[in-house]
């Protein structure tokens, strides 16, 4: 039987394992995307910035179908998402665009996931081609990023003049 194309899933993960479970994955072979971003904390006696996951308790491994009992016997994964007993993949489209959001710089952080809102694209800067949610606040716009299966979001401070409305 061929192999079957690697495709990128959402992995549950214990609590607070994101970065063992990701480096024990990577030690196994499987690529994988443990998206981290600034958070600044506050200790009882001073501000700390660290980076923290994006989408806590969860990692993204993009590896075959056939690998999955593998990649379920990896310290610190819980289970594949998915639905009725079966892995469900995450677009390539949605790990690309937060990847280029989180290359852009721009300052971002989680965000509730939103299912109403304008479509955009961003058709100038570092996110060119990224499509999302606007979402308007005073003084500022913010485009929000949807991993569908995951029903979690991230918002990324945009300029007002690359965005565009999507052509249904």
């Amino acid at each position: 039987m061929p192999d079957s194309p690697c495709t990128w899933f959402a992995l549950t993960v214990r609590h607070q394992h994101e970065r063992s479970a990701d480096g024990a994955l990577r030690a196994a072979g499987i690529e994988t995307f443990l998206p981290l971003y600034r958070s600044r904390r506050r200790w009882s006696d001073r501000l700390v910035d660290r980076d923290v996951p994006l989408f806590p308790g969860y990692v993204f491994g993009k590896f075959s179908i056939q690998e999955r009992v593998r990649v379920l016997r990896t310290p610190g994964v819980a289970k594949i998402v998915g639905f009725a007993g079966s892995p469900a993949a995450v677009p390539d489209r949605e790990i690309a665009d937060v990847r280029a959001a989180l290359e852009s710089k721009l300052p971002l952080g989680p965000w509730p996931y939103l299912r109403t809102g304008d479509r955009v694209r961003i058709e100038a800067g570092p996110l060119r081609g990224v499509e999302g949610t606007l979402l308007r606040q005073p003084g500022r716009l913010r485009l929000v990023l949807s991993v569908e299966l995951l029903q979690r979001s991230l918002a990324v401070e945009i300029e007002p003049e690359s965005v565009y409305p999507v052509r249904n």
